[in-house]
């Protein structure tokens, strides 16, 4: 080669070297950097779903395009797996991130997307919660009466799932279900109470709570209980009657005109002869001789009627049948408190006179004003009592007090000339234990026999 040949070579060499140089210089200046960002902390954590996301802290001079989460069950996911697509542009975003499955471990880590490529931050685990039925239990049964009760139930785990629907069922055989009659209670704050109605007398019902969420219905224990039978008297008179506690009450006023054995107590309308009854006499009579009273309000009686000659008694039960249906009797002293104190008196509450307690006159009021005058302190009718203002006959044959107040005998004698009695009063919450002259006129209660 001789000496120009050599120089055009080198040159030809040296031209191809520049242009190489400037092809890499090139390729340098066009490669972009992938995003630079981190995944946010996992939140919101639910059986089937979850909030994650990231901040993109360097898009490196190419602009976002894509942004979200991606997870898997791998420790690295991508976005070839499961993803969010959460909009374009750098800064921090959130996903929510849906379909998940209960109980189980996922892997999640932000991505984001430029011209150069997708970047990935940080891999987060976390764990969906676990989901079932609710748990519950199923309340004691209250209030029984021929026709109804009162039960409810309390929810110890909603199942990590929110409650859509709760109340009772029952059947007239074991193990109850929703499709079965039932109660509907709404959205409870852990209890809630059931009013049961429909009912037939003298059957024997199954009952249980149940609350339902987004996976299913769960149930509370079976409780069993038999409702009441409809009470008649001698004159036909139908009554309803009602459990509290222990104790079967008539849930109405005693409205007969004769004793069990078709003997009959004499009706005394003038008030002259009211005035000179005897402590002996049998005698009855409607609030101003009013025979629609009578239907609503039940008669009043003398305490010799009342007990149809009977000793006084404070045993419990009293063991005076007096006026009452066979089977039932005239409710003692002892009694009358068993009741108050089941509804929250004391006994030292119980065992005093004048007005006691605090809210047992309120809990055997009929709530409202259809009967009782306004304001009716304290009336809900909680137990079931349902106890009416029927007012009273004084001695002196003058009535008083329809629709203010309300007074019971009972079988317990004060003396020789009085005997133990409770009232209820419309503007007051408690109940008035007090001792009456026998020549008053007060309603009957009846309570049923052991």
């Amino acid at each position: 080669m001789n000496f120009m040949n050599f120089i055009n070579f080198m040159n030809f060499k040296l031209i191809l070297f520049s242009i190489v140089l400037i092809l890499i210089n090139s390729c340098e200046k066009d490669k972009t950097e992938l995003p630079v960002l981190t995944t946010s902390q996992v939140t919101g954590i639910t059986p089937v779903s979850a909030i994650c996301g990231g901040v993109i802290t360097g898009d490196e001079g190419s602009a976002i395009t894509a942004r979200g989460v991606c997870w898997s069950f791998n420790s690295k996911p991508t976005i070839s797996d499961s993803k969010t697509m959460d909009g374009y542009g750098s800064g921090s975003y959130t996903s929510s991130v849906t379909g998940l499955s209960p109980g189980t471990t996922y892997f999640i880590r932000a991505y984001a997307t430029n011209s150069g490529g997708t970047g990935y931050g940080n891999t987060i685990s976390f764990t969906t919660q676990y989901s079932r039925v609710p748990v519950l239990t199923t309340s004691a049964v209250s209030n029984i009466s021929y026709s109804g009760a009162t039960c409810g139930g309390i929810i110890t785990d909603t199942g990590n799932s929110q409650i859509i629907a709760s109340g009772v069922c029952w059947n007239a055989m074991s193990d109850p279900t929703i499709n079965d009659s039932k109660t509907t209670d709404g959205i409870p704050d852990g209890s809630f109470t059931s009013s049961i109605t429909g009912l037939d007398p003298n059957m024997t019902y199954y009952v249980r709570a149940y609350a339902t969420n987004g996976w299913g219905t769960g149930y509370g224990n079976d409780i069993s209980f038999s409702t009441l039978i409809n009470v008649t008297d001698i004159d036909g008179n139908v009554y309803s009657t009602i459990k509290i506690g222990d104790q079967v009450w008539m849930s109405e006023n005693l409205r007969t005109t004769r004793f069990d054995d078709g003997s009959s107590i004499t009706k005394v309308t003038d008030s002259d002869n009211w005035s000179h009854l005897t402590n002996t006499y049998f005698a009855y009579c409607s609030y101003n001789n009013s025979a629609s009273n009578a239907s609503i309000y039940g008669y009043l009686y003398t305490w010799a009627a009342v007990m149809k000659g009977a000793a006084g008694s404070n045993a419990n039960p009293s063991g005076v049948q007096g006026i009452c249906p066979l089977g039932w009797h005239i409710p003692g002293d002892a009694e009358w408190k068993q009741l108050e104190m089941f509804l929250g008196m004391s006994q030292s509450q119980a065992d005093s006179t004048g007005e006691r307690g605090t809210t047992e006159g309120g809990k055997l009021k009929e709530a409202g004003t259809v009967h009782w005058s306004n304001p009716n302190t304290g009336a809900d009718n909680s137990s079931g009592f349902t106890a009416l203002p029927g007012g009273n006959r004084l001695s002196n044959g003058l009535f008083n007090y329809l629709g203010s107040d309300g007074y019971w005998w009972s079988a317990t004698g004060f003396g020789s000339l009085g005997a133990w009695s409770r009232s209820l009063n419309y503007g007051l919450s408690q109940v008035s234990r007090d001792n009456s002259g026998n020549t008053y006129g007060y309603s009957v209660r009846c309570i049923r026999d052991n």
